[in-house]
């Protein structure tokens, strides 16, 4: 079976902790045993990542890392299981649902999730704990520090968590001339967190929140009008339509929608250069607090 190999740069980049700090730890107290490349190079397994994960957790506790050289791996767990509790703080609990990844622990995510959101609400969760935790584990994706199905895994649990709590706000009740809010992304565009929270803030505000998800097509988009009316469209472009066909797709949402009464609001890292067109059909807001920030007001 092959394991995943990490340089001591990957455990830097993951766990926070400096090359020359884990260097240390490994020489005066054995904490890791890393292989060797031919040219002598370490070579961090699985297994040891998770355990500098842990040994840094219990290190920002307070325990003395020559204590923690001591303590057997079950006295370690039990620990971390007792401080995955709330009253902690941001970082701490960043640091455990890395390790909820590590080791695909769902009840380890729902034990730092949970008792969150139920004292912090969704809205701070998402923003203090969800949104800085998936930029993380982004970049180590990126660069190739942890597989995908580990990032497959957490970005699951995070999109349920969302969703369950979606589902717990009561419907809205519709009058005359209140708005409906239709939230979807492109075509090949998957990265939809941050539309489900909009969901979450618009319904929780009272508002009708039609909820479409990933990759709709455009034609999709008149259907809904066709059937509905007037909406208010919001999207997230991050990844598609690409940089170089971002304006021929506003170009569409202008032709197809001027003087229906429908407006378009958009954001993402892929309109960052896009020309916003000369219409009150497409409004373009430079980040996702903008833009809801705007649709709340």
């Amino acid at each position: 079976m092959k394991f995943q190999e990490f340089s001591i740069k990957d455990l830097e980049s993951f766990s926070g902790i400096k090359a020359h700090t884990i260097r240390m730890w490994e020489q005066r107290y054995g904490l890791l045993t890393p292989d060797r490349s031919d040219t002598n190079i370490r070579k961090y397994s699985d297994k040891d990542l998770k355990h500098l994960l842990n040994v840094s957790l219990l290190n920002n506790l307070g325990f003395k890392i020559s204590k923690i050289a001591g303590l057997k791996e079950q006295e370690i767990n039990n620990i971390i299981a007792e401080n995955t509790k709330p009253g902690h703080d941001e970082q701490h609990l960043l640091h455990v649902l890395k390790i909820s990844m590590l080791n695909y622990d769902e009840a380890m995510f729902n034990n730092v999730c949970e008792p969150y959101i139920i004292q912090h609400g969704l809205e701070k969760t998402f923003r203090d704990l969800f949104i800085p935790f998936m930029r993380q584990i982004g970049l180590l994706w990126l660069s190739g520090t942890i597989c995908p199905a580990q990032e497959h895994f957490i970005s699951s649990l995070v999109r349920q968590k969302l969703f369950v709590e979606l589902q717990k706000l009561p419907l809205p009740v519709q009058t005359a001339g209140s708005k409906t809010f239709v939230l979807f992304l492109p075509e090949l565009e998957i990265h939809e967190l941050s539309l489900i929270m909009a969901a979450y803030m618009l319904k929780k505000a009272g508002f009708k929140a039609i909820f479409l998800g990933q990759s709709v097509p455009f034609e999709d988009l008149n259907e809904i009008y066709q059937r509905l009316g007037e909406v208010e469209f919001v999207s997230m472009l991050t990844t598609h339509p690409p940089s170089l066909l971002v304006n021929d797709y506003l170009k569409k949402i202008v032709r197809t929608f001027t003087d229906t009464g429908c407006r378009f609001h958009l954001t993402g890292n892929n309109l960052t250069k896009a020309s916003s067109p000369d219409t009150d059909v497409v409004m373009i807001y430079d980040t996702a607090e903008q833009l809801m920030a705007a649709l709340l007001s």
